[in-house]
C-alpha cells in the first residue's frame, strides 16, 4: 500500500509498479494460452515512460489521430488506426505508421482506399448490442455516428479485410460473449471475406471477479469455428486497472448551510473529469462513499471540493472515522486509466505531477509548469 508521505509534490498521479506488472502478467499469459491478439488502447493510458514494460505483452498499439499513431510507433511492432474521421491532410502520414487502418464509414473508405500505401483496411461496424448504461460512453446509442449499421451494409466493399466493433466500457466477459454473438449474428454473412475481427476496448480482464473462464471459452469457440479470423482485442484500461492512484492535499475547510467541504489542491473538472462526465463518485482511502441523506451514522460527512472556480467542482459524499485536517494528504482509487489522458489546465491550474512508487521508493517521471500551461495558448 502506498504511503502517501513519500509523495514529494501534490497533487500526482502514482503508478504503483508491482501492481502494474501483475496486470501485464495476466495479459501476456492469456495471449500465450489463447488464440488471439492484445493491442494496447493509448486513448486509456497515456504514460509513455512505461510503454516499453506494456509492448512486453501487448503485441501491437491502437491509435486514434496522428499524434498518437506518432507516440505508439515509437515503441510497437504494430500500430492500428482508427478515427471517426481522419484529417485530409494527416492521412498519408498515418497509413505511412500504420499496419492496419479501419475507417467509420464506407464513405470514408472509398475516399482514402487509393491512399493506405501497405496497411490492411478495416470497416467499423455497429453490432447494435447496447449494454452500457451511461449514454455519453455508448456507441450504440441510437442515432449513434459510430460505425456502420447492419441495414446499411448490403456486401463488403472490396478491399476491406476485417471489421472492427467497439461497444463496451468496463465490461465483464458475458458482455464480451454477447458483443461477438451480435456481431456474428448482424454480420456473419462477412466472415468467410475476413482475415481479423476486432473487438475494440472495454474489456476489463484484469479486474478482480472478471469471468476469466468464459473469457477463455468464448475465444476458443470462435477459433474453432473460423480459425482463418485473427481475434483482437485493444483494451486500455486493463493494462493498468487499480495500479495507481491521485494523492492531494487538503487546503481549506469550509462549511456552509451545514455541509462541511474539504478544499484540495486538485480540481475535478480539470484532472478528474470523468467524475463529473459519467458520473461517479471515486473512492479514497480510509473514506466511504454514502448517499447524501441517509440515516444515523457515526463519522464526519463531507464533501471534497476541487481548486477550480467552477461551482460545480466537487464530488461527495464521504464519511469520514474523524474529521481530516488542513495538510492531510487523500488518495483517490484507481486514476491512472481514462484520467491522466483528459486532464486539463482550464483556470491556469498545473497539471499534477506523475510518478512511480516501486520498492517503497519514489520517483517523478514529469512535473508541469508555466511552460507548459504557455505552449498550449497563442
Amino acid at each position: 500500500m502506498l504511503d502517501a508521505n513519500i509523495v514529494t509534490h501534490t497533487p500526482a498521479f502514482v503508478l504503483e509498479y508491482d501492481a502494474f506488472q501483475r496486470n501485464l502478467e495476466l495479459i501476456r499469459e492469456l495471449q500465450q494460452e489463447l488464440p488471439c491478439t492484445f493491442l494496447f488502447a493509448l486513448k486509456g493510458f497515456g504514460m509513455h515512460r512505461v510503454f516499453p514494460e506494456i509492448a512486453t505483452c501487448a503485441q501491437g498499439a491502437t491509435a486514434s489521430s496522428l499524434y498518437e499513431a506518432h507516440l505508439a510507433s515509437k515503441f510497437f511492432p504494430t500500430v492500428h488506426a482508427y478515427a471517426p474521421v481522419y484529417q485530409k491532410d494527416e492521412f498519408d502520414a498515418i497509413a505511412n505508421l500504420s499496419s492496419h487502418i479501419t475507417f467509420n464509414s464506407v464513405d470514408q473508405y472509398t475516399r482514402y482506399k487509393d491512399r493506405l500505401g501497405s496497411s490492411l483496411a478495416g470497416l467499423r461496424v455497429n453490432p447494435k448490442y447496447e449494454v452500457v448504461e451511461t449514454e455519453l460512453y455508448d456507441p450504440c446509442s441510437p442515432g449513434s455516428r459510430l460505425g456502420v449499421n447492419p441495414a446499411n451494409l448490403e456486401e463488403l466493399p472490396l478491399g476491406i479485410t476485417g471489421l472492427h466493433v467497439h461497444n463496451l466500457c468496463e465490461s465483464g466477459a458475458a458482455e464480451m460473449k454477447g458483443t461477438l454473438d451480435a456481431v456474428e449474428k448482424q454480420y456473419g454473412r462477412f466472415f468467410s471475406s475476413l482475415t481479423w475481427l476486432n473487438l475494440g476496448g472495454g474489456h476489463l480482464v484484469t479486474r478482480e471477479g472478471y469471468d476469466l473462464k468464459l473469457f477463455k471459452d468464448t475465444v476458443l469457440s470462435f477459433n474453432r469455428r473460423y480459425p482463418h479470423i485473427e481475434l483482437i482485442f485493444e483494451p486500455g484500461a486493463a493494462y493498468v486497472w487499480d495500479t495507481g492512484v491521485l494523492v492531494s492535499e487538503i487546503l481549506d475547510i469550509v462549511t456552509s448551510d451545514g455541509i462541511t467541504t474539504l478544499m484540495l489542491d486538485t480540481s475535478f473538472t480539470a484532472h478528474m473529469p470523468d467524475c463529473l462526465e459519467m458520473p461517479y463518485t471515486p473512492k479514497v482511502w480510509g473514506a466511504t462513499i454514502v448517499p447524501e441523506q441517509s440515516g444515523r451514522e457515526v463519522g464526519y460527512r463531507v464533501r471534497l471540493g476541487g481548486d477550480s472556480c467552477l461551482a460545480g467542482d466537487w464530488v461527495g459524499t464521504y464519511l469520514f472515522p474523524t474529521l481530516p485536517k488542513i495538510g492531510d494528504r487523500l488518495i483517490f482509487a484507481d486514476m491512472m486509466h481514462y484520467t491522466m489522458v483528459k486532464t486539463t489546465m482550464f483556470n491556469g491550474i498545473a497539471l499534477p505531477d506523475i510518478g512511480i512508487a516501486r520498492d517503497g521508493r519514489y520517483e517523478v517521471v514529469k512535473h508541469f509548469n508555466y511552460e507548459d500551461y504557455t505552449n498550449r495558448l497563442s
